[in-house]
């Protein structure tokens, strides 16, 4: 099994938060948030005591739109790339791509085709995909965001379609390519990491590998000069720092699960200087919760989805339904960061501008 199979287990959560429409807890949007931009980490003073930091805040981008490493880039074809096929690595020759259509469950393709600065080709989107320039695309997947409508993708007419198999199933790409529609298959990795080899992959689809590491660095850098900004928030003393979990709600559905290692939920902390509860407790990919779990763990700050949260009811009805969380530090002082969901776990172009947003509501609310 590919590496990034397991670590789509945290990207399949976030859109299936996303997909079935739920709201913030009334926290704004980027767009109802004004004109006013956030202070950036670097004007932000660290606080001296973090744990006298209490009660909930949101984190919220400063701009949804993707900034491209490239105005006026052009593909470069025929190429030939190497599509990872669930069934096994083969070649596949792309000769146009002037209509593209790229899926996964956390529209994490369609973010690094418009990073590269190909927005303009894209002609359908999954559900997931819902920054600006993409938002008023036909969909072309399941209103829950798992599997492929054939007869939507074809509707769209599209010359090429990209994906890391996170959406299904496979006779219907498949299907596609029996169509005579190029389809290739990426790796994609919830991790920053991931997001820049994501990169590199998606630009050699185009015939751009330029695109691709300039894109990469670019995403790279930015992430790295974000971490340097977190630093200066973090206790020197690792007894000090804040321990965090990330708790997935499904109100509606009755599910509470923890995310560990392998989930990207464990990237973020670590990069936000905090300490994984999960992992510490040896959590594995995303599992269900469990009373003893949660509170053996002890977070002091708990990271939800801000959809999530609401569909049980806010931080009271959280409480109310699963009482362990009350008797963690982060639920008595009702410390949670929650973050839109479609954002929180997405990894891509826009990678340093959610760590930056998590930063400012951990450490500066």
């Amino acid at each position: 099994m590919r590496r990034h199979r397991l670590g789509r287990v945290a990207a399949i959560a976030a859109a299936a938060a996303l997909l079935a429409g739920c709201a913030g807890p009334g926290a704004p949007s980027p767009a109802a948030s004004g004109p006013a931009q956030p202070t950036p980490l670097a004007e932000l003073t660290p606080s001296a005591d973090l744990a006298a930091i209490t009660g909930p805040s949101t984190a919220v981008l400063a701009d949804e739109s993707i900034v491209p490493v490239a105005d006026d880039a052009q593909p470069a074809l025929p190429t030939t790339v190497v599509s990872h096929d669930p069934g096994g690595d083969v070649d596949v020759t792309v000769t146009d791509a002037s209509r593209v259509v790229a899926l996964d469950v956390a529209g994490s393709v369609a973010a690094t085709v418009a990073g590269l600065g190909f927005a303009d080709r894209l002609v359908g989107r999954d559900v997931a995909t819902t920054f600006p320039e993409a938002a008023a695309l036909p969909v072309v997947t399941s209103p829950d965001g798992q599997s492929v409508d054939a007869e939507a993708v074809l509707g769209v007419s599209p010359t090429i379609v990209i994906t890391d198999g996170s959406v299904g199933p496979r006779d219907v790409l498949q299907q596609l390519r029996s169509a005579g529609v190029a389809v290739v298959f990426v790796d994609n990795e919830s991790s920053f990491a991931g997001a820049a080899q994501l990169a590199e992959q998606v630009a050699a689809v185009f015939g751009t590998p330029e695109l691709g590491t300039r894109l990469a660095d670019d995403i790279s850098s930015r992430v790295a000069a974000v971490e340097a900004e977190i630093a200066r928030f973090v206790p020197s003393d690792p007894g000090q720092r804040l321990r965090m979990a990330f708790l997935y709600l499904r109100g509606g559905s009755g599910v509470y699960y923890l995310f560990g290692t392998g989930s990207g939920a464990d990237v973020l902390i670590d990069a936000l200087g905090g300490i994984d509860a999960a992992t510490e407790q040896g959590w594995v990919g995303m599992r269900p919760m469990t009373d003893e779990a949660l509170v053996a763990m002890d977070p002091d700050l708990i990271l939800v989805m801000t959809g999530g949260l609401r569909s049980v009811g806010g931080i009271d009805g959280l409480i109310a339904s699963k009482p362990a969380v009350g008797l963690t530090t982060a639920g008595e002082h009702r410390r949670f960061v929650d973050m839109a969901d479609g954002d929180i776990l997405s990894f891509g172009p826009r990678s340093a501008e959610v760590l930056e947003a998590l930063a400012r509501a951990v450490y500066a609310p």
